[in-house]
């Protein structure tokens, strides 16, 4: 990688003070592992090409298929770290969404060049030349753009760790503040149900209250009903009597009555 590439890289990763700014950031404990991981690999590749050169002469080469499977374990623990570093940025939301797809697409690449070193130790006598030159050579990644750096996007170019980490926490916070609006809209609409339900309630009971006063009116009514056809019942019989009475009193008037 070049100068300036490092550099830049550096910048983003909190090692050395961007231009126009006095103080040192602390480094990102995920970059700094990566950088040392990439650093590794490359040892390997060119480990692995010198050995296969020694064997090409016959010299025996068994110190160096030592240091290569130290190395080998040893990218394999800087890989596992670089995972579980990852996780815990990501669930505890230190990074947002895009920085960790990011990390893991290098951390992807990193994967996939174990694979090839590993498989190019295995097979005695294969040449590592065309993954030393396509991943891990100098001279190489000084003409590649840095995958890290081809990704970013405008609003966070130029920025500091610092910088970038507190644009990724005012997401959060933007984040948290629309979550708990909606949390407050949800339990104003949870109160309204329970308002309604309660009004509901007591419209019941009132129905209830009516349909009891109109049964108790409906049986009043039945019961005055019944006695009114008593009462006239009984005042249709005294008419009668009155009236019977009445013929016999002008009967034995004119009976008595004496005539000229």
């Amino acid at each position: 990688m070049s100068r300036a590439g490092r550099r830049s890289q550096l910048v983003r990763a909190g090692s050395v003070p961007a231009a126009g700014r006095d103080c040192t950031m602390a480094p990102d404990p995920w970059f700094s592992t990566y950088d040392s991981t990439c650093q590794i690999a490359q040892e390997i590749a060119e480990k692995i090409q010198q050995r296969n050169q020694c064997e090409r002469r016959g010299e025996k080469t068994p110190k160096l298929t030592l240091t290569i499977r130290t190395l080998l374990k040893n990218l394999k623990v800087k890989i596992d770290t670089l995972k579980d570093l990852l996780l815990r940025a990501v669930s505890t939301r230190q990074i947002t969404q895009l920085e960790g797809d990011r990390r893991q697409n290098l951390l992807d690449d990193l994967v996939t060049r174990e694979r090839l070193l590993l498989a190019s130790f295995k097979n005695e006598g294969a040449e590592p030349d065309l993954i030393r030159s396509s991943l891990m050579s100098e001279e190489t990644k000084r003409g590649t753009p840095n995958p890290w750096l081809c990704e970013e996007p405008e609003k966070t170019r130029g920025l500091g760790f610092d910088e970038i980490l507190q644009q990724q926490q005012k997401i959060i916070q933007e984040q948290d503040a629309g979550l708990d609006a909606l949390s407050s809209i949800i339990s104003r609409q949870k109160q309204m149900g329970q308002e309604i339900g309660n009004e509901l309630d007591e419209q019941n009971e009132i129905i209830d209250d009516l349909a009891n006063l109109v049964e108790n009116t409906d049986e009043k009514l039945r019961t005055e009903a019944r006695r009114v056809t008593l009462v006239d019942r009984k005042s249709t019989s005294c008419g009668m009597i009155m009236v019977i009475l009445l013929l016999l009193v002008a009967i034995v008037v004119v009976a008595v009555w004496p005539t000229n």
